[in-house]
């Protein structure tokens, strides 16, 4: 490698890095919501059972999702028309907000139906800075990236999202082997939300020096039609594009929220497993996933996109039935990390490419709008109500019809990417 090579190679790599930590603080403010509201469901909504104290919490993190599409909206032309370094510092500021309003928050108790109304804002603040981040953040990686590269890169948006995740849950596992139970749901659970909102204050500096996209700088350099860039009507003449987004991301979204956010609550409210050993097993499984996304986009890179994301289709609508009527009968941890462990390899088809095959779908001009706005609808449709449809089908008694939904998404998905081409080879973004 040649000094000039190498010093591209550093360049990326630091580029990448910036962003990455950004995304995994997004991530973090976004996940210690539903890895501690089996602590705080408590404090916003005293009345009923468990199950509909986290039912109430999990519409909330519905509720969040549905700024998302508004989100991607509004940050997907900021960072079209305006660049995408700006529009990534722009979300992490807004999330460092929700947070800090989340952890100040008076119980239900203190200040009554105010207490859930300022909660639901606060999601609502972070929804918002989350649909920016997404399709902003997946834009940046996979222009940065260098060509051959592209889908190790990547993958890495995923890492931190997984990585985000993976804080959460070692906060919480820290806070509970400190605290008692009791302090936990008097106090501790504010904690992580503070963390959150300084890691996001203190990561603004590393996006505000982060270089610009060079794709997008020569884009606006030589567009004669500027105002256009990010706009509705430029993204409606890639028609196509936008509803294979859709169609990849169902399944997709579903299945990652399912197999992520919504099994912790499963082993512990159907399976019956403590709670801290819950949280070990979602840790040590979300560690091995995060591990397997950037060798998962490497491999991308040598046999293509579309194999792995076959891979998910097939396995995902085969297995996801079996394997939770394996996980509601279990009393073994390791069974259960086993079984866990096989949903998150199948997830991975999606989750390390998904990024870079919904950006290879645009050119530069449109491309921020046009991976965050269809995705951002698509996951707040499905993905932020996986968790509700399940708590609801549960409190109903028949919680065995969400293991069929589940299927049943991932099975059109697998018609998507049965029809769909390999986006690798008709990539925008290698053509400019």
């Amino acid at each position: 490698m040649n000094p000039s090579e190498n010093l591209s190679t550093k360049r990326i790599t630091s580029n990448i890095f910036k962003g990455s930590v950004g995304n995994l603080i997004e991530w973090y403010d976004w996940y210690v919501y539903s890895a501690f509201a089996i602590y705080f469901s408590s404090q916003f909504f005293p009345q009923g059972s468990s199950t509909i104290q986290l039912l109430n919490t999990a519409a909330i993190f519905a509720v969040g999702f549905l700024m998302r599409p508004l989100g991607s909206l509004i940050f997907g032309r900021y960072a079209d028309k305006y660049g995408r370094r700006a529009a990534l510092t722009l979300s992490i500021t807004i999330m460092a907000s929700g947070s800090l309003i989340i952890a100040c928050t008076p119980s239900y108790e203190s200040i009554g139906i105010f207490s859930p109304i300022i909660l639901v804002l606060a999601r609502l603040l972070q929804g918002l800075s989350l649909g920016g981040e997404y399709g902003t953040s997946a834009t940046y990686l996979s222009e940065m990236a260098s060509s051959g590269r592209r889908g190790f890169y990547s993958s890495f948006q995923y890492v931190t999202l997984v990585g985000g995740q993976m804080t959460a849950l070692g906060v919480q596992i820290i806070l509970q082997n400190t605290l008692s139970e009791s302090d936990m749901l008097a106090f501790g659970w504010r904690i992580p939300f503070v963390i959150g909102a300084i890691g996001a204050l203190s990561v603004l500096w590393l996006r505000r020096t982060m270089d610009e996209s060079e794709q997008f700088t020569k884009t606006k350099e030589k567009s004669k039609h500027p105002k256009e860039a990010g706009t509705l009507k430029q993204l409606m003449k890639h028609p196509k594009a936008v509803l294979t987004v859709v169609g990849l991301t169902l399944g997709g979204t579903v299945a990652f929220y399912t197999y992520t956010t919504y099994l912790q609550k499963f082993m512990i409210n159907t399976t019956g497993l403590e709670k801290d050993v819950v949280s070990i097993i979602n840790f040590v499984a979300l560690l091995v996933f995060m591990i397997l996304q950037p060798l998962a986009g490497a491999l991308s890179d040598k046999i293509g996109r579309r194999p792995l994301l076959m891979f998910f289709g097939i396995a995902g609508t085969i297995l996801t039935v079996p394997l939770f009527f394996l996980l509601q009968k279990t009393n073994s941890p390791i069974i259960a990390f086993l079984l866990m462990m096989g949903g998150l390899i199948m997830v991975t088809g999606y989750t390390s490419i998904n990024a870079i095959v919904k950006a290879e779908l645009f050119p530069t001009e449109i491309r921020a709008l046009g991976v965050g706005f269809p995705y951002g609808v698509t996951v707040a449709i499905f993905g932020g109500t996986a968790e509700f449809i399940a708590l609801g089908l549960k409190n109903v008694g028949v919680e065995s019809l969400f293991f069929f939904y589940v299927a049943g998404c991932i099975a059109i998905s697998f018609l998507v990417y049965w029809r769909m081409g390999e986006s690798s080879k008709n990539s925008y973004i290698e053509k400019e």
